[in-house]
């Protein structure tokens, strides 16, 4: 295994807010009544539409900066940091709240540190402050055009408004670039750092030669690999060490033949890659004729959920059994995606989930645009698609009906109901659905919804 980074952030906070507050633009402050009751006013309205403002600049950022939206924990502490600072903007100008009084959201300085443990440049950083900065200004012109006050008054107030977001934004990023330079510092300054180039210089360059892989981690590539992520989550306390000793537990499980490889992508993330004999598909067949086998195609899935029970808050996404050099970046691959399928918001997935589980390889795929599935599952589904614990109930029957080939008995053995209440249930889900919907639409619809769960359920 690879040295993990020990210890938390530097903790050096407080001092990087001193050092923002030094550096400071020294704009004059605004005494007049007249403007800042406007400005208030403004407030009050930007606080009204505050869920739209907030969506409205996470999507411009993860939309227009590259590895904004490269991970589904990533666009989740986005929102969370931009929630954080519009809300503060919005008290500043409600309150005419001096900037240097302000402490910064914990979700903008932890967003911070994770970038800089992901190696996500610190211009893309800056960038977004910036991006956002010109999303919000643009909110505020237009309320301070809707004031219907004379020219002068209207010139006074779009500069007043425009100082102080520019004086939030120069305090703001100057505390978060502190906070992730000193992240950036700590994280590279680990032994691990040099195993971890070794193990992203492979997935990303196609011509590294897998000599000087195995020279530099000591891990054979002319093998079969399960890749998997470990992850916390939760706030639960679990840190690395805690997620390195799960992958040892994850890689007994799976059999490895020798030490698995683990590179830390964050303090609460590992990128673990488990060597297994024999072919890939000779792995696969034998999963299939395991009686104790999980759902997972290709590994006993049972034994891994067993190793991460005693974890609570622990959490593993797995691919499948690949070969060589393609499948050390197909299986990384996989795993991936499994963990983008677990890590949406509501998602039912379960402690252990993998690539060949049932579902999973396609509700990845339609994870990647979230809004454009929710759309088409919703025109699939229609009112099936709502969600409330009545619809949730028809659309299980559904599935399970269509995945035993429209049986009724055999749906009502697998939900242990009455095979008349399954009839009813089924006639009743689709009622609700366009008619003549083709079942292959209907099932990948349904499959998308149990493991997308809220994310595509509801109505817009």
């Amino acid at each position: 295994m690879t040295p993990l980074p020990a210890g938390g952030a530097a903790g050096r906070s407080d001092s990087a807010g001193e050092a923002a507050r030094r550096r400071l633009v020294d704009f004059p402050s605004t005494a007049d009544p007249a403007v800042l009751a406007s400005a208030a006013a403004i407030a009050r309205r930007l606080r009204a539409d505050e869920d739209e403002v907030v969506d409205d600049v996470a999507t411009t950022l993860a939309r227009e900066i590259d590895r904004l939206d490269a991970d589904p924990v990533l666009v989740e502490l986005l929102d969370a940091s931009v929630h954080g600072n519009v809300t503060t903007i919005i008290h500043v100008l409600a309150n005419d709240i001096p900037v240097d009084h302000l402490q910064p959201t914990t979700a903008a300085v932890e967003y911070a540190r994770r970038l800089a443990q992901r190696d996500v440049p610190a211009n893309s950083l800056v960038r977004a402050y910036h991006m956002g900065q010109s999303v919000v200004l643009r909110r505020c012109y237009q309320l301070i055009g809707e004031l219907a006050e004379p020219g002068d008054d209207v010139m006074a107030v779009t500069r007043h408004v425009s100082d102080v977001l520019y004086r939030y934004i120069d305090w703001i990023t100057l505390y978060v670039f502190d906070a992730y330079e000193d992240e950036r510092r700590r994280w590279l300054g680990v032994e691990a750092n040099v195993f971890a180039a070794a193990v992203h210089r492979m997935l990303t360059a196609p011509d590294i030669e897998s000599e000087t892989f195995e020279r530099e981690t000591g891990y054979r590539l002319r093998r079969s690999h399960i890749a998997a992520v470990v992850w916390c989550a939760d706030d639960s306390g679990v840190d690395l060490n805690i997620l390195d000793r799960t992958s040892r537990e994850v890689a007994v499980a799976l059999q490895a033949i020798g030490p698995p490889i683990a590179t830390a992508v964050d303090r609460t993330t590992l990128w673990v890659w488990v060597p297994v004999a024999g072919r890939p598909d000779a792995l696969m067949r034998a999963a299939e004729t395991r009686r104790d086998a999980g759902p997972d195609r290709g590994i006993d899935s049972a034994r891994v959920v067993d190793a991460v029970a005693a974890r609570p808050g622990v959490r593993v996404a797995l691919g499948l059994p690949t070969q060589g050099v393609q499948g050390f970046r197909r299986s990384h691959e996989q795993a991936q995606a499994a963990y983008a399928v677990a890590t949406v918001p509501g998602s039912s997935t379960g402690p252990v989930v993998g690539f060949g589980d049932r579902g999973v390889a396609i509700a990845s795929l339609l994870a990647r645009d979230v809004a454009a599935t929710r759309a088409w599952v919703q025109e699939v589904l229609g009112g099936l698609a709502d969600d409330d614990p009545a619809m949730a109930r028809l659309r299980e029957t559904l599935a399970v009906y269509l995945t035993t080939r429209e049986s009724n008995v055999h749906t009502a053995e697998r939900l242990n109901l009455h095979p008349n209440t399954v009839k009813y249930r089924v006639a009743k889900a689709l009622a609700e659905t366009a008619p003549g919907q083709d079942r292959l639409d209907l099932a990948l619809a349904l499959t998308v919804c149990e493991f997308l769960g809220p994310a595509v359920t509801g109505r817009d």
